[in-house]
């Protein structure tokens, strides 16, 4: 669907029209995320720490790295963490040099249900790219990183 047919609007600017179709898209691809998350009862941001620490590839990771290694910072780390914990996907690891630092480390459950979920995921963003090619990809990918510098 076009954005000002989802809009009802029309003449808009072009920037304002881009920031409207990014965040109108940036939605839409939440909603399909979530919604394929939705069987494993585990949302986006759980699913981005869950991630991100299996990328450490066994090694402990304390807040402040998976803060900022997030995709959504409005999230509430330590939350989202201690939510994990108390499903079994991840767990607190005292720093045995220093006793006073917290790591968090994925479980072997954590990975197994990543291990199902990433096959959803991937379906969601295959189905939505499907009409795009490789090139159309790096292309806006490109475009996106332009505007974010």
């Amino acid at each position: 669907m076009k954005l000002e047919d989802q809009l009802k609007t029309s003449n808009l600017p072009l920037a304002r029209k881009l920031s409207l179709g990014l965040l109108v898209t940036a939605n839409y691809i939440d909603d399909k995320v979530a919604e394929a998350l939705k069987p494993f009862d585990i949302s986006i941001p759980q699913f981005n720490v869950l991630r991100i620490l299996r990328g450490q590839k066994g090694k402990p990771a304390n807040l402040s790295t998976i803060q900022e290694r997030m995709v959504s910072k409005m999230s509430n780390t330590t939350r989202l963490v201690d939510k994990l914990i108390s499903k079994g996907l991840a767990e607190r690891v005292i720093c045995e040099s220093n006793r006073r630092k917290v790591e968090i480390t994925i479980t072997e459950e954590g990975l197994q249900l990543l291990e199902k979920t990433d096959p959803a995921v991937d379906a969601v963003e295959a189905k939505m790219t499907r009409n795009l090619t490789n090139e159309d990809i790096e292309n806006v990918t490109n475009c996106l990183n332009e505007i974010r510098k």
